[in-house]
């Protein structure tokens, strides 16, 4: 197999590619699935952020002036970059994850069609709405508008669409963006600063800066950014929380992962629940925000879903991406690392290993594991494997037959993401509606993956109130209330004691 060498290209800034003058720090890219797969070495300046910041700055006031028309049409021009070059990004994608080439794939297309459902759905909340009479004979104005640079930091397990996610609808509301890509997949966000330049926006309405801890910091705390959209771990999102503290202008939109549960009651389509709850527990080796980490099972169906559960999880492929296995590797060393410590923690904490996650050597030496599952003998909302988000391919598997007492398992954790039912009955969906402390409940249908034409965000740990995809162009802009009063003065209607004469 022939990979495509990537040379460097530095931070993008104002337009262009700029190369350091000095090095704060280096880091090297290899890819989770290969380990002799370098793919790019990179080095940080970390005063590029002043300087992205500045020119997004300076940039914003003539990109907020154009109309909404003219913005549509350079986010069209990338939609067709993204489309012309979606099986460069697909490789590139799989090569940073590790993620198996079809789940690159579906995320390297999901760039244009976030152009398009914002362009032609998501741009509608954010309309003009005119009020008659707001106030007797005065009319009222909502408008919508930008609200300066934004920053965004993007995560590794999608390293092209959730930053995408923010910035599509940032820029055609009038922003300015700055953007870090996560560390562990520069190269993916510096083939999307090359498809920005590609699509010619101008100069310093996108930027891109790199670096690891120190830099997003310095991001996020500087004080020309108006708002942070971030997508994450709950401990980086609660530092950003933390560094923006002082400065409360700024809007930050958080997304924060999940400890999510399925339910599956004694009705349930058992074929159906079995399939969607391995894609749910498993894709993407369980590294997404809205993955199936806990399985509640209602005791006339526990047994026979566990053990058809049980059997297909050990049939799962496991390998390097351009085999398009089911599953690809871990991110890196030390995700490996977690994963194999919370095995052992699971077993200490009582809970019973069905089938136990290890390191496997594969043809590729890279950070593969195999799936797990634990049992739970008793349900602990104290228990630290119970409650911790393990961003890997484990589940855990509780029994409980009352549903008052699944929706407590179900709202344990403190995270809030998503809860899917499988059940046939409307009565229990409803139910879950009204106490699953969740942002997102699917019904007959896994966590994992989620509509761009929907809102996207959690509760709890999960979130900040501020959901994603279709509702990200909210946070991307600030309402604006007029009073328009045409009419002259009327003298007669003076409050009392006026007087003009």
């Amino acid at each position: 197999m022939s990979l495509k060498n990537i040379t460097f290209a530095g931070d993008f800034i104002a337009g262009k590619f700029i190369k350091n003058e000095k090095s704060d720090g280096q880091f090297k890219d290899i890819s989770p699935a290969d380990l002799k797969d370098h793919v790019l070495t990179i080095d940080y300046q970390l005063d590029h952020v002043d300087r992205a910041c500045k020119a997004a700055k300076e940039a914003y006031m003539p990109w907020a002036k154009l109309s909404l028309d003219e913005r549509k049409n350079y986010l069209l021009k990338l939609k067709d970059v993204f489309i012309a070059r979606e099986a460069e990004m697909a490789e590139l994608i799989a090569r940073d994850t590790g993620k198996s080439l079809w789940d690159a794939t579906s995320e390297a297309k999901a760039l244009s069609a976030k152009i398009d459902i914002t362009v032609k759905e998501s741009v509608k909340l954010i309309a003009e709405e005119r009020i008659t009479n707001a106030l007797p004979q005065v009319d009222g104005v909502i408008r919508y508008r930008s609200r300066g640079v934004m920053a965004v930091i993007g995560p590794f397990n999608f390293p092209a669409h959730l930053p995408n996610g923010h910035i599509v609808p940032a820029l055609l509301a009038g922003n300015t963006v700055v953007f870090k890509p996560s560390e562990q997949t520069p190269a993916v966000g510096q083939l999307y600063a090359q498809m920005i330049e590609k699509a010619e926006f101008p100069a310093g309405v996108f930027n891109l800066i790199h670096g690891e801890g120190e830099t997003g910091r310095r991001l996020v705390a500087h004080e020309l950014v108006d708002g942070v959209l971030f997508t994450g771990s709950y401990e980086v999102g609660l530092k950003i929380k933390q560094e923006t503290l002082n400065h409360y202008w700024k809007i930050t939109a958080l997304e924060m992962g999940g400890k999510n549960a399925t339910v599956v009651w004694e009705d349930a389509d058992l074929d159906k629940a079995v399939y969607e709850t391995l894609v749910g527990a498993y894709m993407s080796t369980g590294q997404r925000c809205s993955g199936t980490s806990r399985v509640i099972l209602h005791d006339k169906i526990a047994d026979e879903f566990t053990e058809r559960f049980y059997q297909a999880s050990k049939k799962l492929t496991i390998g390097h991406w351009s085999k398009n296995p089911f599953m690809g590797p871990l991110i890196n060393g030390a995700a490996v690392e977690k994963y194999i410590r919370f095995q052992e923690m699971a077993n200490r904490e009582n809970c019973e290993s069905l089938m136990r996650g290890k390191a496997l050597e594969l043809e590729h030496k890279g950070h593969y594991v195999t799936p797990s599952i634990h049992l739970v003998k008793n349900f602990d909302p104290k228990s630290v494997y119970q409650k911790t988000e393990i961003f890997g391919p484990n589940v855990a598997i509780y029994r409980s037959s009352d549903f008052d007492k699944t929706m407590e398992i179900v709202n344990s954790t403190g995270y809030g993401l998503v809860m899917a039912l499988f059940s046939k009955n409307k009565e229990l969906y409803e139910s879950a509606l009204l106490q699953a402390r969740v942002g997102l409940l699917n019904w007959n249908r896994t966590t994992n993956g989620a509509s761009s034409r929907l809102p996207f965000g959690g509760m709890g740990k999960s979130g900040n109130d501020r959901p994603s995809a279709h509702f990200a162009i909210q946070y991307c802009t600030v309402p604006v209330a007029s009073l328009e009063d045409p009419t002259s003065l009327d003298k007669t209607k003076l409050l009392p004691g006026v007087s003009l004469d």
